[in-house]
């Protein structure tokens, strides 16, 4: 049956209090952007319920931009009719004839939310189920485990009539959380951190360092496609890359072989800081993940981590790679994350990482580097930076 509502449920956001109006203008205001291609649709907030009201316009595609709204738990395609009994039993047949796989079973479920209908709840229960029975004798009824729920709500503007619930993301609205700098590298891992962020309602921007001519422009391609994939979840996104050959040569020749890792990692997060900042961004999100490489041992996260006052956020830090990867399939980013393209994390690899760095050498050995600071500075300086989307990208060095 072609539905001319869609019913919204914001889940979690119930939770809010008295904030709980800017939680959900907040999510009302995504679902606007993202449906921006179906001019014909209205969005109504009546008395707690969310509705889009289609218009005609088709329910396969906007359903498909509604399963990538953070904040929104579910939502279900709805038929509204006139608030009197033989539409509700017409529509409600019409409705279970039309379910697939066909149910052998089902309940109805009223919920009468206009008072003055002369039937109440209950009544209605059995009025529109015995109707649905006696027009579909092979149909059971079960209360306790029905193949489907038959739900009719009754409202004094029309009654909505509804079978099917879709699963969305749930989560909170991005943005609600603030906004946050994502270290995103070729690999698996941090495009699923940069997910779970959003999820959380963390709006991003994301910096990924290139190492040419060590790392290809395939490479850098590769991330930004990733940072495009991000996108199907977010809407635009700025993408910082920043040119850090000239400090890797510079670990190389005069760092410590075991400790170059350790070194590069923390260079990374005080550019990442400096461009945070730059930028009115609260935090930083990577991809660690405990004990996975010589730079996520507790001991490396520690000493790496003192590189920067900003806060570090670790979405996957207790996952195992097989959760990781699964969200990342889920996501699409895994076929784009294992393309064979080098990382700059890979360049200049010492067989023997340090896993258990010693913090006051480390910073010793770094007091010694009188050319780290104006190196960071100049990375920070000739980071490229682009708007990236689903659609396009557009360079912004200019306002740099």
């Amino acid at each position: 049956m072609k539905p001319d509502y869609i019913l919204l449920r914001l889940g979690e956001l119930t939770l809010k209090g008295r904030n709980r109006n800017v939680f959900e203008n907040r999510v009302l205001t995504h679902i606007r952007d993202f449906l921006k291609s179906y001019p014909n649709i209205k969005v109504i907030k009546n008395y707690g319920r969310v509705y889009i009201q289609l218009n005609e316009e088709p329910f396969e595609g906007i359903a498909e931009q509604l399963k990538k709204i953070f904040g929104l738990v579910s939502f279900s395609p709805v038929k509204k009719v006139d608030t009197e009994l033989k539409a509700m039993r017409e529509v409600s047949l019409e409705l279970m004839n039309k379910v697939s796989p066909k149910p052998k079973t089902f309940k109805v479920n009223v919920r009468r939310a206009y008072k003055h209908f002369p039937h109440d709840s209950q009544e209605l229960n059995h009025l529109i189920g015995g109707y649905v029975l006696h027009h579909t004798p092979e149909l059971k009824v079960n209360v306790h485990e029905p193949d489907v729920i038959l739900k009719v709500e009754v409202r004094e503007e029309g009654t909505f009539i509804y079978s099917e619930t879709i699963q969305g993301l749930g989560g909170f609205p991005l943005g609600s959380s603030g906004k946050s700098m994502l270290m995103l590298s070729g690999g698996i891992d941090s495009p699923v951190a940069g997910y779970l962020a959003m999820k959380r309602g963390i709006k991003l921007e994301a910096v990924h360092f290139h190492s040419a001519p060590f790392t290809s422009e395939r490479a850098k391609q590769k991330v930004i496609e990733l940072a495009k994939q991000l996108t199907n979840y977010s809407g635009k996104m700025r993408l910082h890359i920043v040119p850090f050959t000239e400090i890797q040569t510079q670990f190389n020749e005069h760092a410590r072989k075991n400790l170059i890792i350790t070194f590069m990692r923390r260079a990374m997060l005080r550019i990442t800081e400096k461009l945070a900042e730059k930028n009115d961004n609260l935090g930083i999100i990577t991809g660690d993940n405990l004990g996975q490489v010589a730079s996520q041992t507790l001991s490396s996260l520690n000493v790496i981590g003192r590189a920067t006052g900003m806060p570090i956020l670790r979405p996957l830090i207790t996952m195992d790679k097989n959760e990781i990867i699964k969200i990342a399939q889920e996501i699409n980013t895994f076929e784009t994350s294992i393309l064979p393209y080098e990382d700059c994390c890979t360049i200049f690899l010492p067989k023997n990482p340090a896993t258990n760095p010693n913090l006051g050498l480390v910073e010793r050995i770094e007091e010694s580097m009188e050319w780290l600071p104006q190196s960071i500075e100049e990375a920070v300086e000739n980071t490229e930076t682009i708007i990236v989307s689903n659609q396009e990208e557009e360079k912004l060095n200019h306002l740099f």
